[in-house]
């Protein structure tokens, strides 16, 4: 991402329990309830982050079942360096420095 790609993505990590989020997504796609539970915020508060991340392009979600699976879009995947940092082009992120 580059310049005015950028915006849209730096306005949706400007908040730290979408980083945390981010982070967790990562490593395998989760439900809404699971992302809940392990980031400790309500149910409410995950949905609005999602939404936020998802029209930012930053997530994509697929149905299996009754449940909707939250995970990193392939896009923001090739940003990711091996060693926890979110290069975006015009910032980088240290994803592996956040508090749990």
């Amino acid at each position: 991402m580059t310049g005015s790609s950028c915006i849209p993505a730096l306005k949706a990590l400007g908040e730290q329990t979408r980083l945390r989020l981010l982070r967790l997504l990562f490593g395998q796609p989760l439900s809404v309830n699971e992302i809940s539970e392990r980031l400790n915020v309500s149910q409410y508060n995950v949905s609005k982050h999602l939404r936020v991340m998802r029209e930012a392009g930053l997530l994509k979600s697929e149905r299996r079942g009754k449940l909707r699976l939250y995970g990193v879009s392939e896009k923001l995947r090739k940003e990711m360096r091996g060693n926890g940092v979110l290069d975006l082009g015009c910032c980088t992120f240290r994803l592996d420095k956040l508090p749990k």
